[in-house]
């Protein structure tokens, strides 16, 4: 039997090499003023970028930029909002990585309604429910890590030892478009690909084995994983045909957004929220970092309170998986696979948490913050100690 399940709006999908050449005309569908929310410069040093411009102006279409550099935080959504909220933008286009898409998506969420973002993110304003109306919004990845082209949620961030990273949220807020272009991935760097590539890799693992999957988000993370298994490490070495380990990846991240968006995440994300805020560390750096040991935790965890969680079939499915051989047991299996993510971790040159300043007088603060939307889907609820020990292996070189 097929369990019931129930599946929350999602973009049109347009996937493929040269699909960013459908953005104009896209646009032009919904009016003849664009937002468009890029990055810092990349999209304008691209090679997409000319023909972009000439497309937007062959359909007609007037446009003004808003650029994004680094983790978008309320006050530069506010701002934005401020700025072109009298400018009756007919769409709004993100072009670039998931912080763009988020701020984008956040933008898009508030021009028509003039709010303040801190009246919806969870966690820290009034929580008050959206009400809307959207501007209608198409996200472009420029990178493949977040899936943010795929889901509702917009992750905002204040840093500091009292920040915070949380989403404004909500079905009206997902993109009317994906448009994903894996050769848009062409000029990332080694170390983006890197990080963002864990980023994918974690959200799609965590999806499989969150207490929200289902039959259908099971076959999509399955998918995505053997995706980034065959793409992942050619993407960053350089190695093989790079046209088809872009492909690779551009999919994997999109299946990430799909599959969380539906499932939630577990304890990686439940961790990444805090660390984030608190440290300067990139939030897919965070992702890689942990994956390994909190695989680990999560499986111990789970045969020392729940013997018959389904999730440690999972872990050991995904250790097949990812290794392309099979196990003699389940323990010869999970062995493997934490083995395996901490390998990738090495080979992507990852670095530890306390080479961006965490030690174990940080952990408590941490852990504190760290029971957020993505922890209450992990496979197992993790007592505070647990959740100090995946902090504990990733805080020195040996982990």
């Amino acid at each position: 039997m097929i369990a019931p399940f129930s599946i929350a709006r999602l973009p049109r999908i347009e996937f493929g090499p040269g699909v960013i050449a459908r953005l104009p005309p896209l646009a032009a569908g919904f009016g003849k003023r664009v937002l468009l929310v890029t990055g810092a410069a990349s999209l304008k040093a691209s090679p997409a970028w000319p023909a972009i411009e000439r497309g937007l102006r062959d359909a007609g279409v007037r446009w003004q930029t808003f650029t994004v550099s680094g983790e978008p935080s309320p006050q530069r959504i506010d701002n934005a909002v401020a700025q072109f909220r009298g400018q009756n933008i007919d769409v709004v286009a993100g072009i670039g990585g998931g912080s763009v898409l988020d701020a984008a998506k956040a933008i898009a969420g508030l021009l028509r309604t003039g709010d303040s973002v801190m009246d919806y993110l969870e966690g820290v304003g009034p929580e008050k429910p959206y009400q809307g109306p959207a501007v209608p919004f198409i996200a472009v990845p420029t990178t493949a890590g977040t899936g943010s082209e795929a889901t509702k949620n917009a992750v905002l961030s204040v840093s500091g030892k009292q920040g915070f990273k949380k989403s404004f949220r909500d079905d009206r807020l997902v993109p009317e478009y994906a448009l994903v272009d894996p050769d848009m991935l062409a000029s990332c760097p080694p170390a983006l690909i890197a990080a963002d590539g864990m980023d994918a890799l974690t959200q799609l693992l965590e999806s499989y084995v969150s207490l929200r999957a289902n039959a259908f988000t099971d076959a999509l993370a399955w998918s995505g994983m053997e995706a980034a298994r065959d793409s992942l490490l050619p993407l960053y070495e350089g190695s093989g045909d790079q046209g088809a380990a872009r492909a690779g990846m551009a999919y994997a991240a999109l299946l990430s957004g799909v599959t969380l968006a539906q499932t939630g995440l577990g304890s990686v994300h439940g961790l990444a929220s805090p660390i984030g805020a608190f440290f300067p560390i990139p939030h897919g750096v965070v992702c890689g970092t942990l994956v390994g040991a909190a695989t680990r935790v999560n499986i111990d965890a789970m045969l020392a309170r729940e013997p018959a969680n389904p999730a440690l079939d999972k872990y050991a499915k995904v250790a097949a998986l990812l290794s392309r051989r099979n196990f003699t047991s389940r323990e010869q299996a999970w062995e493997h696979l934490v083995a395996l993510l901490d390998e990738w971790t090495r080979r992507l040159a990852l670095p530890t948490l306390d080479a961006f300043g965490v030690d174990a007088g940080d952990f408590a603060h941490i852990v504190a913050h760290s029971r957020g939307s993505s922890m209450k889907t992990n496979p197992i609820v993790l007592e505070d100690a647990e959740i100090s020990a995946i902090l504990a292996l990733r805080c020195s070189a040996a982990g």
